[in-house]
Formats: C-alpha cells, sequence, structure tokens
C-alpha cells in the first residue's frame, strides 16, 4: 500500500538513500533538508530528476530540525499536499571527532539539539495527526555505538545517539495504544557512502587538542580512523541501510521489526542491545504492561 513518508535530513547519506530507496518502491516521499533554495538546491534539482527519470514520487519539503518554526511550516505543507503522513523517519543528526575533554558544553548541547531535540520537535508535529487516524509508524535511525564497541573521540556524538535510542525505545512503548509502531534501524560503522565523517564536527578549544597531540595521544585521532576504516569490509554497502527502512516500511501492521542491525563491522551491538531490549521487555511483564510491546489495530478501544 502507498504510503506518504518524511524522511528527515535527506539530503545525503543514510537519509538521501532511504528516500530515493522508498520512492522507488511507490510510496509518496518527501525528503526533508534545510536551504532547499540555498546550499541544497543542487541536491532539489537531482532528485527532481530521479522522480522524472525513474518514474518515482519523491518530493521535497524545507525542514529545519532545529527550528520548531521550521518543522511545523514543513509538516503542513506535507499534510496539506497529500491528506497526511504514514511514516516519519528519524534521520537528520550530525558527528564530530575529537578528544571529549576538547569540546565546549555549548558543542555538546548543539549536539544533543540536532540529534536529539530535533526527533521531539518533528515528533510534536507529527504524532498529533497519526494520533488522530490511530496508525502511523515511526523509524529511527539509532547507531550501533549506543550498545556495541564504542572507539574513543566519539563521545559527544555517542551520548547523543545513545539519548536518541532511549526516548525511541520509551516513545515506542507510549504509542502503541494508539496503534502507532516504532521501529529501530541500527547502523553500524561505515566508513564511506555517507557524508559522517567527512562532516564530523571539531572540537573549539585548540589548547586541549594541541595538549593530546603533544601527549600520550599525539596522532591518536588518525589512528582511530585508520582502525575504524581496515575493519570495514570492502563490500560494506551502505545501501543495505535504505534496504532495512524500506522493509520495514512495507511490512504488515504487527510484523514490523522493533529493531534491525546492519553492522559490517560486527561491533556486538546486535547483543548489547538484544539484553537491553528482553531487560526492559522483562520489567513490562512484571509490572503488568506487556501490552505496550505489541501495537493496538486501528480499531482498538
Amino acid at each position: 500500500m502507498k504510503k506518504v513518508i518524511v524522511v528527515t535530513g535527506a539530503s545525503s547519506g543514510f537519509g538521501r538513500l532511504a528516500a530515493e530507496a522508498l520512492a522507488n518502491a511507490g510510496h509518496t516521499v518527501y525528503a526533508s533538508m534545510r536551504a532547499i533554495a540555498g546550499r541544497n538546491a543542487a541536491v532539489v534539482e537531482q532528485m527532481a530528476q530521479f522522480s522524472r527519470d525513474e518514474g518515482a514520487d519523491l518530493r521535497t519539503v524545507e525542514l529545519d530540525v532545529q527550528s520548531q518554526a521550521s518543522v511545523d511550516a514543513g509538516i503542513a505543507r506535507v499534510i496539506a499536499e497529500s491528506g497526511r503522513i504514514d511514516v516519519i523517519v528519524h534521520n537528520a543528526g550530525h558527528m564530530a571527532f575529537g578528544p571529549a575533554e576538547a569540546f565546549s558544553p555549548e558543542q555538546y548541547a548543539h549536539l544533543y539539539d540536532i540529534n536529539v531535540l530535533g526527533t521531539q520537535r518533528v515528533n510534536r508535529a507529527v504524532l498529533p495527526h497519526m494520533r488522530e487516524r490511530r496508525e502511523g509508524l515511526v523509524v529511527w535511525v539509532s547507531s550501533s555505538s549506543s550498545a556495541g564497541g564504542t572507539p574513543p573521540y566519539l563521545a559527544p556524538y555517542f551520548a547523543a545517539k545513545a539519548a536518541m535510542d532511549a526516548i525511541a525505545v520509551q516513545y515506542a512503548r507510549e504509542l502503541s495504544r494508539w496503534g502507532i509502531e516504532t521501529s529501530i534501524i541500527v547502523p553500524g560503522a561505515f566508513t564511506s557512502g555517507t557524508n559522517h565523517f567527512s562532516h564530523a564536527g571539531s572540537p573549539e578549544d585548540n589548547g586541549v587538542v594541541a595538549a593530546y597531540e603533544a601527549g600520550p595521544y599525539a596522532g591518536f585521532g588518525e589512528q582511530i580512523q585508520q582502525a575504524f576504516a581496515a575493519i570495514v569490509p570492502p563490500e560494506a554497502d551502505v545501501g543495505l541501510v535504505a534496504e532495512a527502512i524500506v522493509e520495514a516500511v512495507d511490512a504488515p501492521f504487527g510484523k514490523r521489526p522493533f529493531r534491525v542491525h546492519i553492522d559490517p563491522t560486527q561491533d556486538g551491538a546486535d547483543v548489547g542491545f538484544a539484553v537491553l531490549d528482553r531487560v526492559r521487555a522483562e520489567m513490562l511483564h512484571r509490572v503488568g504492561l506487556s501490552d505496550l510491546l505489541v501495537p493496538r489495530k486501528r480499531h482498538a478501544t
């Protein structure tokens, strides 16, 4: 069944791949991003050409997850044009790389704002419509860093993604009685095919960075990146993340996976999350709230 889907942060990386794959699967997809008339104007034209070439329904919409006004306007436009939103894909995010100490508190807050508060702004705009219809799907693009092996120098980003994943789990329980489903997609490290590493932010405190470089961590940043790249198999296909999102969207109600791992490095997140999710589920069973683990059908009261 054709669905109306909004993908955040869809100008590049996982978001763009997912938007194109979902459109090719027959859905109406709104690839949301900032500055569609500015720095992303070329992306907008490329997506329009993609639609013409593929016979797909891929559209673009201005939406800055750091602005509630922008989010509200973007979501309102989608609903005005298409009448509804069936799926929201939380993909917008940003990475930062460097010694944890060298990042200012404001940088930590900035990353939290993009990776966590951005999802809340979008949810507050989208979920009222889904709750009114008592159906929908919320897809969260998480990170294997939240439960797997994590190298140093990525602390601000990892902290934000861990917070986002924890919020996604809680939202799943709070939305299940509304008939709204949740799927959490957990990519591992893909060092090519996305802009995560090439566009990663840097610490503001150059003095602290210099101290680390002059001390026992000299060259450590480069060592981490080389080591990380070395364990990613050459055949690792970032497109598998988009395929997992398409499969979750196309699955029938009640059969959608709660969590899917796509991890070429096998960093252990599948094991870590299996334990975490089971512990959380067991607690709900113990307190008599196990119904929250299964979304209710639309006609339920």
